[in-house]
């Protein structure tokens, strides 16, 4: 488990760093002294305006990137083992589309913030829920080739949904607030947001980890997994609901941030294989710190901030075709 230790590490580090860089600059045993204050209920000696910045605007970011990171790997390790197929992502039952439908609906209507979260939320769960129905309606198929199949249809029909949106939205107020939530942003997400999404981050993530040891035999087939006495038809629709849960809670907040469940638990695999037991808390750490990275990346390296959406795909297509050319470590 040393990878992960050491990850764990670079990642507590890469916390400090994130909450000291900026346009406004703050050294290093400034950041310290301001957490340990506010962690020992202690007054702090150092600028209010310091304080502010570290406390208000930094720090809900850093937590949103931890948690929503670490909850994209860890649905997209889940969603790759239980459809052993390396190319899959949380995307692959439409969780991302019908969240992006539901929050740029809200966009469209004028909403408040709270209720295009929402939105996003509960579109984000129908879009599953469609298509495991629609899985379930067709028999005498292979289940998962039917699921994945019912996903990029019903993907399909939710982002012409979104395209129609668009071209209706008001080119000068709606338009760029949809185009810019759907290449997603940590830049307005506050305490508030990152509290709303725990519970059911939380209660997704129960399962992935309490199950973990049995994905080793999802992974094997569905006759295989059945011989070595796991109930697949209840296993499988209970993961997926709660790499769908994690996933939906996720975009409702930061919108649409790909390659991360793509991504991560590649290079989790490649550093502890493919044992989910190990696999899942891997990807848990690395995608919070990979998310966390690019955050740091998006608000520092331009005058104004770049959408996640914008560099995830930059950083993630690249590496992602070396380690497709240069991997050699097999994937389950």
């Amino acid at each position: 488990m040393w990878p992960v230790l050491v990850s764990t590490l670079g990642l507590l580090i890469l916390v400090v760093l994130a909450l000291a860089t900026g346009r406004f600059a703050v050294p290093l045993s400034d950041v310290i002294e301001i957490l340990g204050a506010r962690l020992l209920g202690l007054p702090a000696r150092t600028d209010p305006a310091m304080q502010t910045v570290i406390l208000q605007i930094r720090l809900p970011r850093v937590l949103a990137a931890l948690v929503v990171g670490a909850s994209l790997a860890a649905a997209g390790a889940t969603y790759q083992g239980l459809f052993r197929n390396p190319l899959v992502s949380p995307d692959i039952l439409g969780v991302s589309a019908g969240a992006s439908l539901g929050a740029v609906l809200g966009i469209f209507l004028s909403l408040p913030v709270g209720a295009i979260q929402g939105l996003a939320f509960a579109g984000g769960l129908t879009a599953v829920a469609a298509v495991y129905a629609v899985g379930a309606a067709v028999r005498g198929q292979d289940p998962v080739l039917t699921l994945v199949l019912a996903g990029v249809a019903i993907g399909a029909v939710l982002g012409s949904a979104i395209a129609l949106l668009k071209i209706l939205a008001d080119p000068y107020n709606q338009l760029p607030a949809i185009t810019y939530w759907l290449l997603g942003s940590l830049a307005s997400v506050n305490l508030g947001d990152v509290g709303a999404i725990l519970p059911a981050i939380g209660l997704g993530l129960g399962p992935l980890v309490l199950l973990r040891w049995r994905m080793n035999l999802m992974g094997l087939g569905e006759e295989e997994a059945r011989a070595l006495g796991v109930e697949t038809r209840i296993l499988r629709p209970v993961l997926i609901a709660a790499a769908t849960l994690v996933t939906a809670a996720s975009v409702s907040v930061t919108g649409v941030i790909g390659w991360i469940g793509l991504l991560v638990p590649h290079v989790a695999r490649l550093l502890v294989g493919p044992d989910f037991r190990r696999l899942l808390p891997a990807s848990l750490v690395l995608g919070a710190g990979y998310l966390l990275a690019v955050d740091l990346v998006a608000r520092t390296i331009a005058p104004i901030e770049v959408p996640l959406g914008i560099l995830t795909a930059l950083i993630g297509a690249p590496f992602f075709l070396w380690l497709l050319a240069s991997g050699r470590r097999g994937w389950a």
